[in-house]
């Protein structure tokens, strides 16, 4: 297409679109002048009536009982799931009672229990994480040791207390009713029926996760597979059962 034609036809469509919005003036003039001349006549033009808004019907005190407990029904549901959404968060987050990832290698958990003397505690997993070499990694303890890492759970077999351990015995020792346990958990005095209870340990991705969804029962008395007895004072002189 040469530029002449171009030029033409832009010319052409300019002119079109002026014609185009001279007459659309025009019947907007035309329609104008007709309101007028109606409004001389007497008969003025009248805007669309709107419809009138109905008006609220009256609420009878059956129907008003009624939706009163309707809301409280609905603000109860809400407060209930509202609750139990907040008790199950910890497991939905990882918390206790889910797989509980430590973000630690197991080579920086060892280092921290040398170090400190102490077995590696993670309060919210409820767990002590202790090194483990003994003789019953494939016997009674099958499953639940990984890389030399045994986890066990904080609370007493007993009752029910929370153990800590002992820096001078290197027993866990429980202040309550003086049940006492190994390093690594085992029964060694008091009325705990049993040796501490414990969860089973992974690494996935080079990182030690512990399993706190089930919960292994602790070993029975009599199993004492470290021949660890206390290395210093005990913490807690309650009288026990002995061993």
């Amino acid at each position: 297409m040469s530029a002449r034609t171009l030029a033409v036809l832009t010319v052409i469509g300019l002119v079109g679109l002026f014609l185009l919005l001279l007459a659309a003036s025009l019947i907007r003039a035309r329609l104008a002048a007709s309101r007028l001349e109606r409004s001389a006549e007497g008969r003025p033009v009248e805007p669309p009536k709107e419809p009138e808004p109905k008006r609220p019907k009256p609420v009878s005190r059956r129907e008003f009982m009624r939706r009163s407990l309707v809301s409280s029904a609905l603000v109860f549901g809400a407060e209930f799931g509202a609750a139990s959404l907040a008790f199950l968060w910890p497991n939905l987050r990882g918390g206790f009672g889910s797989l509980i990832n430590l973000g630690l290698t197991p080579d920086d958990i060892k280092q921290q229990i040398r170090t400190d003397r102490q077995p590696f505690y993670y309060g919210a997993g409820r767990m002590y994480i202790v090194e483990y070499e003994g003789n019953e990694a494939d016997g009674e303890y099958a499953g639940l040791v990984q890389d030399g890492l045994m986890a066990l759970y904080q609370r007493c077999v007993h009752l029910g207390c929370r153990v800590p351990f002992c820096a001078q015995s290197q027993w866990f020792e429980c202040p309550c009713h003086g049940s006492k346990y190994n390093r690594a958990g085992e029964w060694r005095d008091g009325p705990a029926p049993t040796g501490l209870d414990r969860f089973a340990v992974r690494v996935e991705n080079g990182s030690v996760a512990v399993d706190t969804s089930q919960i292994v029962k602790g070993p029975p008395r009599g199993i004492e597979s470290l021949g660890q007895g206390p290395e210093g004072p005990h913490c807690v002189d309650i009288g026990g059962g002995g061993h």
